[in-house]
């Protein structure tokens, strides 16, 4: 940036209208995958967490049942069944934003200094 009168040079200027161009193309490429895109990783985290919770938590009430203790089974695999549950979203998560930068890497970088 020109630090007299707080303008863009012209060549500054050129990359990056050049750079939102090219992330728009790229929008409206994937613009009907978005949405399914969104709905589709609702559903995978959802039922990563929902899964393991649910089987965790009858686990528990079956070993509660089955062998009492004075330990509750079931609260002990509802937690460990939460915490897999998210540990299974993240990795889906993960996995997603991994190939979405990789689509990316097409583009030119934000800005550069020459």
């Amino acid at each position: 940036m020109d630090e007299e009168n707080g303008r863009i040079p012209h060549k500054e200027l050129e990359r990056r209208i050049a750079r939102k161009e090219q992330r728009k193309l790229w929008a409206r490429r994937h613009e009907k995958e978005r949405v399914w895109f969104g709905l589709g990783m609702f559903g995978i985290v959802g039922w990563s967490v929902t899964i393991p919770t649910l089987l965790g938590l009858a686990l528990g009430l079956w070993i509660d049942a089955t062998w009492p203790s004075p330990y509750s089974w079931t609260l002990m695999l509802l937690i460990g069944g939460i915490l897999l549950g998210c540990w299974n979203a993240w990795y889906w998560v993960s996995q997603e934003q991994s190939r979405i930068e990789q689509d990316l890497v097409e583009l030119p970088p934000e800005d550069t200094d020459e």
